[in-house]
């Protein structure tokens, strides 16, 4: 099966992953009234990787809809990041100096419960060709932007055909020296990573980064490394960058075997993001003080190349905020 096939045959319904892997059927009533407004999505192939019977799977956790999501907290907002303010045109978001973000899609192979976008106005950014012309035409006209980050939604929900147009474009514009794709479908839909996909990539006169997103070892199976071995064969750096989340990975013996299996698989960890504070997400929050003494117990299982750096990402800073690992109790030596 294509992996636009197996896009197309995601699962969808709350009831139908419930039954696929055996959980209580009294799930299904919660997940359906979280689900209506962010719905779920999950590929087949990630489901395999999903234990049945277990509702604490850490990969379950991560697609699986419940009624925490309902709560409506003050501090938890629908923009967490005001990206709202850092609209340079319809679709290009600028944060950070020398590099500008281009939302390319709204599609994702999977929904990811805590994404930090699941209110974000896709449709106001992304719904035609003409939007990505003035996205294009601002980042002609800025010589300070260096580097172009394609994000959405997943860049490579496109096809190639529209990636290779896009990027010819940038291609053309010479004050763009660096491509990034902030992608999870390597991970989650391996099978993108085919014939096609790496021949446009092969083409590429600019140098490429992936930043890859995994949360949990259980992600990383046999698929999943050929896949990245791939994307290293097209001359791709590949980085991963992890998002710190309650009941899934908060815990340095989980982290520490992720940061392993990413090396293994040719990956290397980037970021250990601090939870984004966006609405219907609060029940995966890791408390800062926490979150930096399980950045400090991490540090001390590995060496420093395999530690990613714990960061905050808060609107209106000049860069993400490195967060100091907390040491108790364990020694720093590296």
């Amino acid at each position: 099966m294509g992996w636009q096939a197996e896009m197309a045959s995601a699962i969808t319904s709350p009831r139908e992953l419930i039954t696929e892997l055996g959980l209580d059927p009294e799930l299904a009533s919660a997940a359906e009234a979280a689900g209506s407004a962010f719905r779920l999505r999950i590929p087949r192939s990630y489901l395999a990787r999903i234990e049945r019977g277990n509702p604490r799977d850490p990969l379950l956790r991560q697609v699986l809809p419940i009624g925490a999501e309902l709560a409506n907290l003050v501090d938890y907002t629908a923009d967490p990041l005001g990206e709202g303010e850092a609209l340079r045109a319809p679709g290009l978001l600028q944060k950070y100096h020398g590099r500008a973000l281009l939302i390319t899609t709204s599609a994702c192979a999977i929904h990811c419960r805590y994404c930090f976008r699941r209110e974000f106005p896709y449709a106001q950014q992304t719904s035609d060709s003409s939007r990505w012309s003035e996205a294009l035409a601002a980042i002609e006209r800025d010589t300070s932007i260096e580097e172009v980050i394609l994000s959405g939604g997943d860049p490579l929900s496109l096809s190639d055909s529209r990636l290779a147009s896009l990027t010819d474009v940038l291609q053309r514009i010479p004050h763009v020296r660096r491509l990034r794709v902030h992608t999870r479908q390597p991970v989650v839909l391996p099978s993108r990573v085919d014939a096609g996909l790496t021949q446009w990539l092969t083409q590429l006169r600019l140098p490429v980064v992936f930043v890859l997103h995994v949360n949990h070892p259980n992600e990383i199976d046999a698929d999943v490394q050929s896949a990245c071995g791939r994307l290293r064969d097209s001359r791709v750096t590949l980085l991963n960058q992890t998002v710190l989340l309650q009941g899934v990975n908060d815990d340095p013996d989980v982290l520490a075997e992720l940061s392993r299996r990413l090396f293994e698989t040719g990956v290397l960890p980037y970021y250990l993001h601090v939870l984004d504070r966006v609405r219907g997400a609060a029940h995966f929050d890791v408390p800062e003080p926490r979150a930096r003494l399980i950045a400090g117990q991490l540090a001390a299982r590995l060496p420093g190349y395999l530690v990613p750096r714990l960061a905050r990402e808060i609107q209106g800073a000049p860069a993400k905020i490195t967060l100091t690992p907390m040491f108790s109790g364990a020694s720093s030596r590296r």
